[in-house]
C-alpha cells in the first residue's frame, strides 16, 4: 500500500488479519495491526456493521485458539481491547472455561484485567444501550448479562481463588457501579440531544447483581450518586425511575430492597424510586405485603424508609392507610398472636407505631371507628397471652393508638416496666431521622425482663408536684409566717406501741380466723407465723390441714410490707412440717370450684418452694462449704417469666461439668437424708391426673392456657427434683404420657413448659431405666424434638429443642460406653 493511500475497510481488513492468521507467519502482526486502524477510521467499534462484527468475533475466537508463537505480543491483546467489548468478554470468558492448546488462563485474565482498568465495561454497557431494539439480539444480551455478573465467580472458579484483586467481588461490583454511572451519564446526554437509547440493558444488569445477594457492594456506590444527581435534576430522576421501573418482576424485590436498604432516609427513597409502587404490581406487593407482613428480619431504619417512602405523596398515602389496616388486623388477630414468634409481633407492633406518626388529622378522622376497633380487639389478644413480651408490647401498641385517636378525651394507660424496648417503641411516634432511632439500639436486642407492676403516678399529681417544686421562696415563708407562735411539742422520746404476737399455733388461727378489728395484732401475727410454725412442729402437725387452708384464703386486711411472700413462707413452712397431708390438700384444691387464677397458681408455687427445701439436704456440720451450690430454684413472680423455671434445667445441666480446684481442706459435713424422696409422689401425681376435666369456672386445655403454663412448668421442676428419688422413674415415664395431649398446643409458654418437662426426665431419670421403661416413647420424643427445632415459631422452644436433642444424644453415648 502506496503512503498516503487510504487504507482498507474493516471487512476487507479483517478477512486478510484472518487469512494471515490462518497461514502464520511475519505477516500476521502487519494484519492485526490494519484491522484496529480500519476500525478506528470507520469510528470505533460501535461504528461496526452486523457483518463486520461477526468477523471480528471470528477473528478474536481464531486468536484465542492460535498458538503462542502465532499470536505477536502486545498487538493481539489490543485486538481485544479496542474491538466490540461484548465480544471480546465473551470469546475470553470461552478460553478461561475450556483452556486448549491456544489462549492460556493466565492469558485470559491478564487481558480481562486490563480490559476492567481501561473502562471496557462502561464501554460494553454503552454499547448495547446505543443498539435499537429490534436489532438487539436477546441471546446475545442474555450472554453478555451473565458474563458481566457472573465474572468473578468464573475467573475464581478457573484460578482456584488466586485472582487478582480487581476480581473481588466487594471490587469488581463498585467498579461496575462506576461503569453505570458512566454510562447514565452517556444517557443523560444524548437525551439533553434528542437523540433515542434504552436503559433497560443497564436495569437487568442491576436487577441480575442484586438477585444474587451484591446488592450492598452494587447500591453503595450508586446510591449516593443517584442521590446527589437527581437532587434536581428532573431528567435525572426520570431516568432514575425508569432505570428502576425496567427491572424485571424476578428480581424487583431485590432491587427494591437494596434500594430501601442503601437510601440514608424516605425522601431521597422518594426521589429514586418515585411512584414505582404505585405503577408496579410487584414492587406493591413486596412493599405492602412481604416485607411488613411475611418477613420480620429488617431493622427500624428499614421499616421508616420504606413508610416514609408511602406517607411522601398524594397516590402513595392511600397505600399508607391501606397498610396500616393490614397490620392493625393482623396484630388484633388472635392467631396470629398464639402462632407468630414474639420477634414478628415486635416488628409488625413497630410498623403500626410508624405508621401512625405519619397519619394526618382528617385521615386519623377517617378511620378513628376502625383504629378503635381493632386496637380493643388487639390488646385483648396480647393480654390474654401468657408471654410477658408480648403482653407489654400489646399494652404500648394500645396506649399509642388511645393517645392518637382521643386526643381531646382520657387515653388508655398500662401499668409495665419500661425498658429499652419501650422507649424506642414510643419514639416511633415521634417522626425523627430513621438512623436517628436505631444508632444507639441493637436491632436484635430483646428485653427478657419481666413485666414488673410499678405504681402509677397521676398527670394532676405530677403537675402539682412540679408546681411546687418551683414556688417562690417568699410565697412559701409568707405562708408560715401565721404559724410562727406555735411551739412544736417535743415527741422525741415517745415510743411506738406493738402489739405482740402470739406465743401458740392455735392462738395464731384464732387470730386470723377472727372477726376482732386488731389489725396490729392480726399484722403480728402474719409477721410471726413462719417461725412459729418451724419452732413447733408437733403443734403444726396437729393442725396442719387447717392452717394451710386458712393461708390459701388469707386476704390482707390492712397494707403490710411484703405480705405476699411472708404468707407464701409460712405455707412453706407448714408444707414442709407436715409435707404428706398438706400436699394433699393442696393438690386437691388445685382442681377444686371457686378459686381464682391467681390462688391456684399460688398452689403452685408453694409446692415447688417447699420441694426444693425438702429435696436439699441439710447440714449438720458447724462449718459451712463455700464450694457446695446449692441449686438456684425461683419461683416466677408476677410477670410469670420462663426464665426462671428454664434456669432450673440448665443449672442441672453445668453440675454435669467436672471442675477442679486447690485450697484449704474443708471439714467435713453430715448430711440427712433426702427428704421429698418419700413424699415426691404426693405432690406430682396428683396434679397430672385431672388435668383435662374442664371446670365450671376452670379449663386448663381452654382459656385458661397462663395456668396451664405455669402447671407444665411446676411438673418440670418437681421431676427435677426428685433426682436419686425411688419415684422418680415412674415420674419420668406419666410425664412423658402427660405431654403428648400438649405437643402441639397453641400457646409458646405451655410448649416451653413441656421441653423443660423433657429435660427434667432426661437429667433425673436413670439412663438404664430410660432405656428399659420408656425407649419407644424417647424414639417418638426424638422426632418431634426433629420438628420443633425446624418449625416451631417460638426462638425458645427451638433452643430447648436443641437442648434436649443434645442431651438425648449424651445418653446414647453414655449407654454405648457403659460395660455390658
Amino acid at each position: 500500500m502506496a503512503l498516503g493511500e487510504p487504507g482498507p475497510g474493516p471487512e476487507r481488513a479483517l478477512r486478510e488479519a484472518a487469512a494471515a492468521l490462518e497461514r502464520g507467519g511475519a505477516g500476521t502482526e502487519e494484519a492485526l495491526g490494519a484491522v484496529l486502524a480500519a476500525v478506528a477510521a470507520a469510528g470505533g467499534p460501535a461504528a461496526l456493521g452486523e457483518r463486520e462484527r461477526a468477523l471480528f468475533g471470528a477473528l478474536l475466537r481464531s486468536l484465542a485458539r492460535a498458538a503462542g508463537a502465532a499470536r505477536p505480543a502486545g498487538v493481539w491483546q489490543r485486538c481485544f481491547l479496542a474491538g466490540p467489548p461484548g465480544l471480546a468478554l465473551c470469546v475470553l470468558l470461552e478460553a478461561l472455561a475450556a483452556p486448549r492448546a491456544g489462549l492460556e488462563p493466565r492469558e485470559a485474565v491478564e487481558v480481562l484485567e486490563r480490559f476492567l482498568q481501561e473502562g471496557r465495561l462502561s464501554a460494553l454497557l454503552w454499547d448495547v444501550c446505543q443498539q435499537p431494539a429490534q436489532a438487539a439480539s436477546p441471546e446475545l444480551q442474555e450472554a453478555l448479562l451473565s458474563s458481566i455478573v457472573c465474572l468473578p465467580d468464573r475467573v475464581s472458579n478457573t484460578l482456584q481463588g488466586k485472582n487478582p484483586a480487581v476480581f473481588f467481588p466487594q471490587n469488581y461490583f463498585p467498579l461496575l457501579g462506576a461503569a453505570i454511572i458512566q454510562v447514565l451519564q452517556k444517557i443523560s446526554e444524548s437525551l439533553r440531544g434528542g437523540l433515542d437509547c434504552s436503559i433497560s440493558f443497564v436495569s437487568h444488569v442491576l436487577g441480575k447483581v442484586c438477585v444474587h445477594g451484591r446488592q450492598r457492594e452494587l447500591l453503595s456506590v450508586l446510591v449516593p450518586q443517584l442521590t446527589d444527581l437527581t437532587r434536581s435534576d428532573c431528567i435525572w430522576q426520570r431516568m432514575c425511575w425508569r432505570l428502576v421501573e425496567c427491572v424485571p418482576d424476578r428480581w424487583m424485590e431485590a432491587v427494591l430492597l437494596g434500594f430501601v436498604h442503601s437510601a440514608p432516609g424516605p425522601d431521597v427513597l422518594s426521589r429514586l424510586l418515585g411512584n414505582l409502587v404505585v405503577k408496579n404490581k410487584k414492587a406493591q406487593f413486596v412493599v405492602t405485603q412481604k416485607v411488613l407482613l411475611l418477613q420480620y428480619c429488617h431493622g427500624t431504619a428499614v421499616l421508616q424508609n420504606l413508610l416514609g417512602y408511602l406517607s411522601l405523596d398524594g397516590p402513595r398515602r392511600a397505600l399508607l392507610i391501606k397498610v396500616l389496616q393490614e397490620l392493625l388486623e393482623t396484630w388484633s388477630s388472635s392467631s396470629a398472636v398464639k402462632h407468630s414468634p414474639p420477634e414478628q409481633q415486635q416488628y409488625i407492633s413497630k410498623a403500626i407505631l410508624i405508621c401512625l406518626s405519619h397519619l394526618k388529622e382528617p385521615e386519623i378522622e377517617s378511620c378513628r371507628q376502625e383504629l378503635l376497633s381493632s386496637m380493643l380487639e388487639g390488646v385483648k389478644c396480647h393480654l390474654d397471652s401468657s408471654l410477658p413480651h408480648v403482653r407489654r408490647l400489646g399494652m404500648v401498641v394500645a396506649e399509642s393508638i388511645s393517645s392518637r385517636v382521643n386526643t381531646d378525651g382520657p387515653v388508655l394507660k398500662f401499668q409495665y416496666e419500661e425498658d429499652d424496648e419501650v422507649r424506642e417503641l414510643k419514639s416511633l411516634l415521634v417522626q425523627t431521622p430513621a438512623l436517628c432511632v436505631v444508632s444507639s439500639l441493637p436491632e436484635d436486642g430483646k428485653s427478657e425482663k419481666a413485666d414488673a407492676a410499678q405504681p402509677l403516678v397521676l398527670e394532676s399529681n405530677e403537675k402539682s408536684h412540679s408546681a411546687a417544686s418551683v414556688m417562690p421562696a417568699e410565697e412559701s415563708d409568707a405562708e408560715l409566717d401565721s404559724d410562727d407562735d406555735l411551739i412544736p411539742y417535743d415527741m422525741s422520746g415517745d415510743k411506738e406501741l406493738k402489739a405482740k404476737a402470739p406465743v401458740y399455733i392455735r392462738d395464731c388461727i384464732e387470730v386470723l380466723t377472727g372477726s376482732e378489728e386488731d389489725v396490729d395484732k392480726w399484722e403480728a401475727t402474719v409477721k410471726a407465723l413462719e417461725s412459729l410454725v418451724r419452732k413447733n412442729p408437733a403443734a403444726t402437725r396437729e393442725v396442719s390441714v387447717e392452717l394451710a387452708k386458712i393461708l390459701l384464703h388469707l386476704e390482707e386486711k390492712t397494707f403490710v410490707e411484703g405480705f405476699v411472700e411472708l404468707r407464701q413462707r409460712a405455707q412453706v413452712a407448714v408444707l414442709t412440717t407436715d409435707p404428706i397431708p398438706v400436699a394433699k390438700y393442696l393438690t386437691s384444691q388445685f382442681y377444686s370450684l371457686n378459686y381464682s387464677l391467681r390462688q391456684r397458681m399460688d398452689v403452685l408455687d408453694v409446692l415447688v418452694l417447699a420441694a426444693q427445701e425438702l429435696s436439699y439436704p441439710k447440714s449438720h456440720g458447724k462449718t459451712k462449704q463455700p464450694d457446695a451450690q446449692k441449686p438456684c430454684i425461683q419461683v416466677l413472680p408476677a410477670s410469670d417469666s420462663p426464665k426462671d423455671w428454664r434456669r432450673i434445667v440448665d443449672e442441672r445441666i453445668k453440675s454435669k461439668t467436672r471442675r477442679f480446684a486447690t485450697g484449704q481442706s474443708q471439714v467435713e459435713q453430715t448430711f440427712s437424708p433426702n427428704e421429698f424422696n418419700s413424699v415426691a409422689g404426693h405432690f406430682f401425681f396428683p396434679l397430672i391426673q385431672h388435668f383435662d376435666r374442664p371446670l365450671t369456672t376452670f379449663d386448663l386445655l381452654g382459656e385458661d392456657h397462663l395456668v396451664l403454663g405455669r402447671l407444665v412448668h411446676t411438673l418440670a421442676v418437681l421431676m427435677y427434683l426428685a433426682v436419686n428419688t425411688v419415684a422418680a422413674p415412674a415420674m419420668g415415664k406419666a410425664l412423658l404420657e402427660f405431654g403428648w395431649a400438649l405437643r402441639f398446643h397453641t400457646d409458646p409458654y405451655v410448649r416451653q413448659g413441656l421441653l423443660s418437662c423433657i429435660s427434667s426426665v432426661l437429667l433425673s431419670v436413670p439412663a438404664q431405666r430410660l432405656l428399659e421403661d420408656v425407649a419407644e416413647e424417647l424414639l417418638e420424643t426424638q422426632s418431634w424434638l426433629g420438628d420443633v427445632l425446624e418449625k416451631d415459631p417460638d426462638g425458645d422452644c427451638r433452643r430447648l429443642a436443641l437442648q434436649n436433642l443434645l442431651l438425648m444424644e449424651n445418653l446414647k453415648k453414655k449407654l454405648e460406653s457403659a460395660p455390658s
